[in-house]
């Protein structure tokens, strides 16, 4: 168990989308009434720089000096977005990835902008974000999109084990913000082969439909009562994953995915939804994988 106190942290690399995330962050900071880490990362350049050996010290001085000024920029934007939260501020030498899957051991969240400067001293947010969900041991929010103030919470849910873990954030994350929860689930995996097949198939989607709704209502029972403050809005429909949770993200203040549900093959760790969300979340997107035991 992670301590009520463990800190959020987010990543900084100079960008307006890391600026963006780390105002996210200190609000959310606020929120949860814990500390803000600021962390800047870089590394130094070797491949096809030879002199590297004869510069290297001023490199990383340079390289320091300018993760400093990034991070101060950053400090700023933190206190500015949440004046009270407790803000530090740290520059390492080694990859973004690595860095902030190791923080994440200790932290409440770790998050991450939409976009960054570059594979050196930025955050990308496809390859470090599919690997942050991947391996990071607390919940991952990419900072993306537009989220809409007094929008709900959305959530995927399909019965897995991480998305029993979304489920836990995302009522936390209603209540902390006083706003309703949209639990969206979808139907998926008929195909029609023939034309007699596809007659069946309105009569067969309508009591999949049912069904659905029954064991939507069915998850969510439990989380109700933990939280009976949150008003939730529950949704069943005929859709792929992450077109249906684009579609409702867009009204959305935050959007919360399991990093792996139902369906996807045996040794992957993060599904397809979650995957095309990095890219496509229309706002704040939250990735979330249950805890070890």
């Amino acid at each position: 168990m992670k301590s009520p106190s463990a800190p959020i942290v987010c990543g900084v690399d100079g960008s307006d989308s890391a600026l963006a995330a780390v105002g996210w962050a200190a609000q959310e900071c606020a929120r949860h009434q814990v500390p803000l880490r600021l962390v800047h990362a870089f590394m130094l350049p070797t491949r096809g720089f030879p002199e590297i050996v004869l510069i290297g010290n001023d490199i990383r001085h340079a390289m320091e000096k300018q993760g400093r000024a990034w991070l101060e920029e950053a400090r700023a934007a933190a206190r500015a977005a949440a004046p009270g939260v407790e803000v530090t501020a740290e520059v390492f030498c080694c990859g973004a990835g690595a860095l902030l899957t190791e923080l994440s051991k200790s932290a409440r969240q770790v998050v991450i902008g939409s976009r960054g400067l570059g594979t050196v001293t930025g955050l990308a947010v496809g390859s470090t974000a599919v690997a942050l969900a991947a391996h990071a041991q607390s919940p991952v929010v990419v900072v993306r999109g537009n989220a809409v103030p007094d929008g709900p919470v959305v959530v995927g849910v399909d019965g897995s084990p991480t998305s029993e873990a979304a489920l836990a954030f995302a009522f936390e994350e209603a209540s902390l913000r006083s706003t309703s929860l949209t639990a969206v689930t979808t139907v998926t995996g008929f195909a029609a082969d023939s034309a007699y097949v596809l007659s069946r198939l309105g009569a067969d989607w309508g009591q999949a439909e049912e069904d659905e709704r029954r064991l939507l209502a069915q998850r969510l029972a439990g989380w109700q009562e933990k939280y009976p403050d949150v008003v939730v809005n529950r949704i069943a429909l005929r859709d792929r994953p992450a077109r249906a949770l684009v579609r409702y993200g867009a009204e959305a203040q935050l959007l919360v995915v399991g990093s792996h549900g139902h369906g996807g093959f045996v040794g992957m760790l993060i599904g397809s939804t979650s995957q095309a969300l990095v890219h496509h979340a229309p706002c704040p997107l939250a990735i979330v994988r249950p805890p070890k035991r």
